[in-house]
């Protein structure tokens, strides 16, 4: 089974390397080189293009479990299989004929640039109609996987608000400028890069989809609790620090705020794998999940006592990772939920 092979290599191979992945972006690649040769990157392409099209409750478990060894790893891969998820929803048969069978080991790897769209005001990245495809002009504020993709799905606005979504090179080139990567508190060696954009062309053959102006709008209030298995994942590593500092120091403070931990986390697990229909009572949820996820890594701060001060301590880690799964794919109506959860009167 992909799912049951895939978290053994979690497990086995990445979990003792974690600290390294956190620092080095050898060792992340060397971390994705192994999902890619066990061929996990694309589980949920569709069968008719390889599957495995893992069912949705195995594919949030495996993110769940990349999440609790390596945040960094999950932050990264997470790129390319929601690229192949979009593709795969996409127009363009020929496209997914030619691109799809080649995702899944590493053959073809794909980032994901789109995240502007959320963006109120005026496009910052424009797609204009030229014979035979269209030019992209703008700006492309993250990117994550500068030298790990080959490939990005950039998300640009048409003149009739619009999204098309195309594929393009993720390298420098004719009208592609990329930054340096940029400096991060956390999950730095993933590479996230800006990009200026002038006059790129993309044919006609490369267009995955058009969407509606509201796409982005629609696609994160139905995806609102999905980000959340990141941050439950997060949560477990927390619990895997707390665990064995109460294993090891045999007092039972910590035995019984593990327990309350425990609880509450799997409470908030049960809703996230089952949310209500209820947008309000989704983001509800979301916010529970993120704020659990920042109370837990701070208590793995707390048990490690100064250890977690040390930039390879697990505590410490976890403590910057829980930072990108807080902001991760954040909307308004998901901050003012989150605050409102962490404001004390």
């Amino acid at each position: 089974m992909p799912l049951k092979s895939a978290l053994q290599y979690l497990r086995d191979e990445v979990a003792p390397q974690a600290s390294e992945i956190d620092q080095s972006s050898e060792a992340l690649r060397l971390a994705l080189t192994g999902l890619c040769e066990g061929g996990w990157m694309a589980l949920r392409r569709p069968v008719a293009y390889g599957g495995p099209e893992l069912p949705e409750a195995d594919f949030r478990r495996f993110q769940l479990e990349v999440a609790r060894v390596s945040g960094t790893l999950a932050f990264l891969q997470t790129q390319h299989q929601s690229a192949v998820s979009m593709i795969s929803k996409g127009s363009n048969e020929a496209l997914m004929a030619r691109v799809l069978p080649r995702t899944h080991n590493g053959e073809t790897l794909i980032a994901i640039a789109f995240s502007q769209l959320r963006r109120p005001g005026p496009p910052v990245l424009r797609a204009t109609p030229v014979p035979g495809g269209f030019q992209i002009d703008g700006h492309i504020p993250w990117i994550t996987g500068f030298t790990f993709f080959d490939q990005m799905l950039v998300g640009a606005t048409l003149p009739d608000g619009r999204a098309l979504f195309a594929l393009t090179p993720f390298a420098r080139g004719a009208g592609m400028q990329l930054s340096e990567p940029m400096r991060l508190a956390a999950m730095e060696p993933a590479q996230t890069v800006t990009a200026e954009v002038t006059g790129l062309l993309i044919p006609d053959t490369d267009v995955v989809s058009t969407r509606d102006s509201d796409w982005a709008q629609r696609n994160d209030l139905i995806n609102v609790t999905l980000q959340a298995f990141f941050a439950l994942g997060n949560c477990q590593a927390s619990l895997d620090v707390l665990a064995a500092v109460a294993e090891r120091r045999r007092a039972e403070f910590l035995d019984s705020s593990l327990v309350s931990f425990l609880r509450e986390w799997e409470r908030c697990l049960e809703q996230v794998s089952a949310p209500p229909e209820s947008i309000e009572d989704r983001i509800r949820i979301r916010a529970w999940a993120i704020e659990l996820m920042g109370r837990l890594a701070h208590a793995a701060v707390v048990v490690s006592s100064g250890a977690a001060n040390s930039v390879t301590h697990p505590a410490q880690r976890i403590y910057r990772e829980a930072l990108v799964f807080t902001v991760s794919a954040q909307t308004h109506p998901i901050m003012e939920a989150t605050l409102a959860r962490l404001v004390r009167d």
